[in-house]
């Protein structure tokens, strides 16, 4: 069997094998939204290599008592399912095709994300809980791969997974590697104001470097608020910005702005404007609200990931 797809090879129906954010990235690629470059993992490369390490009856938690959930209990049952997965040898064949998957990339560096096969379109329930890691070279592309894999069985997954019923569920890992940018801006977007819930307002929120800053809260990014009929900036709030993340020699690191560089507002209007029709376009597309992460690399604009927005009462 083959382990990886191409984005080319992958579409919104496919989150099964390919989890939600594998799906919705190789949708858009067919649609011709700009994404970076990248390739799917799917969920099936988790079973067999479990299959291969004998380890698939060890990580069935279908049958675990009501004991093996208290806080104490599960932590101790966390840690053995992640050291004995990160330990484990991913099968030759499986590591030559995804050795090949990212030669063929021409990155240095990728984004290696973990994306739930059982991943809800309409909910996100595993968002914000399984790994991502950043600056991922060739040598460390296999050990990263695994460490997304282990974190299904982060004590914190576990216990979501028995509170929400879906101990017995077969849940696999898809895992999308995506090249690396290096960000002049970036942030995120949702195509529907996502505090007043106005249909025709969407929000862009935009960070000097790399998009981790805004996503994680390390930074107040600026806020500009858009029609989306006439795409009139209707706001647009300025936060000064002391520092920004970028990629240093040994991954990504912080550096300091000066208070004049801090107060520049991070995207000009027609880069606004282009973005906004972006958004604009990836909410057609798929026919739902979009929660969006993007990133301005040289001059041009990229869809980093799309989820629904599952905050909208309506």
């Amino acid at each position: 069997m083959t382990y990886t797809r191409g984005f080319s090879e992958l579409n919104r129906t496919d989150r099964a094998i390919a989890g939600g954010k594998g799906a919705y990235l190789g949708d858009m690629y067919q649609a011709g939204i700009p994404v970076p470059p990248g390739f799917v993992i799917i969920g099936e490369a988790f079973d067999a290599f479990l299959e291969a390490n004998g380890l698939t009856g060890f990580c069935d938690l279908s049958k675990l008592p009501p004991e093996a959930l208290e806080i104490d209990a599960v932590d101790a049952l966390s840690a053995a399912l992640r050291a004995r997965i990160t330990a484990a040898e991913v099968p030759r064949s499986m590591a030559g095709e995804i050795d090949s998957k990212f030669a063929h990339l021409h990155a240095p560096l990728v984004a290696v994300r973990s994306s739930a096969t059982s991943e809800d379109g309409a909910s996100q329930a595993w968002a914000g809980q399984l790994a991502t890691y950043l600056d991922t070279d060739a040598p460390h592309l296999l050990a990263n791969l695994k460490c997304c894999w282990a974190s299904l069985f982060t004590a914190r997954a576990i216990s979501y997974r028995a509170e929400a019923g879906l101990l017995a569920e077969p849940i696999a890992v898809a895992v999308v590697v995506q090249a690396m940018l290096a960000s002049k801006a970036s942030g995120v977007a949702f195509s529907v104001h996502p505090v007043t819930e106005n249909a025709n307002q969407m929000v862009i929120e935009a960070g000097f470097g790399l998009g981790e800053a805004v996503v994680s809260g390390a930074i107040t990014p600026d806020n500009y608020v858009v029609a989306k009929d006439s795409l009139e900036i209707l706001e647009k709030t300025i936060s000064r910005q002391t520092r920004a993340l970028s990629h240093g020699s040994e991954g990504d690191a912080w550096h300091r702005l000066s208070a004049k560089d801090g107060r520049i507002p991070k995207l000009a209007e027609a880069k606004i404007k282009e973005l906004a029709r972006l958004v604009l376009k990836v909410e057609q597309h798929f026919g739902f609200p979009c929660d969006i992460e993007w990133a301005l690399q040289d001059d041009t604009l990229f869809i980093v990931q799309c989820r629904p927005i599952t905050t909208l009462r309506g």
